[in-house]
């Protein structure tokens, strides 16, 4: 399924966001879920790639994002649907998942985290909602017109398809 990308919608009911900046919607990089990132399995110990071992299975479904500029910097506030399913080894409890949140200029990182968020099924259940956050992004100078917000499950250290060089990853 494709994410939707909005700017955020407020009903007549709903209070007035808080902004610090100058709103900006023209420039807002648009939010990617990788296909290949947006699942995220935990499995009992020692298992690894067997359903009937499987303990937990997240999922991230839609995001979207909001940006403010101070004029020097573009300031991304980034929020993301998931949902998160106990499996045969599993229960209700605490989660934690390795989300990876990167702003990227085509092929180059201008800005990256991963944040280990910790979502909780409640008791009696076998499945809940969670909505990711992360409103820390600043990027300076803003963003050009190749620039996307990419997020999704942080699946460790990945090997580049044959006649690729690895993405070296920018730091800040």
């Amino acid at each position: 399924m494709a994410p939707q990308a909005t700017a955020g919608n407020t009903s007549s009911a709903d209070p007035a966001p808080q902004v610090t900046g100058a709103y900006v919607a023209g420039k807002c990089p648009q939010v990617v879920i990788r296909d290949e990132a947006s699942v995220y399995r935990t499995y009992a110990k020692g298992a690894k790639d067997d359903p009937n071992q499987l303990a937990y299975q997240g999922s991230l479904a839609q995001a979207t994002r909001q940006c403010t500029t101070d004029g020097t910097s573009l300031n991304i506030h980034v929020v993301a649907q998931g949902r998160l399913v106990a499996g045969p080894t599993g229960g209700p409890g605490k989660v934690t998942m390795p989300i990876h949140v990167a702003v990227m200029d085509d092929n180059t990182a201008l800005y990256e985290k991963t944040i280990n968020y910790t979502a909780e099924i409640p008791p009696g259940e076998t499945t809940t909602q969670f909505l990711f956050t992360d409103d820390d992004i600043k990027v300076a100078g803003g963003s050009g017109g190749f620039t996307s917000v990419q997020v999704g499950f942080d699946q460790g250290p990945q090997k580049p398809e044959k006649g690729q060089k690895p993405v070296r990853k920018k730091h800040r």
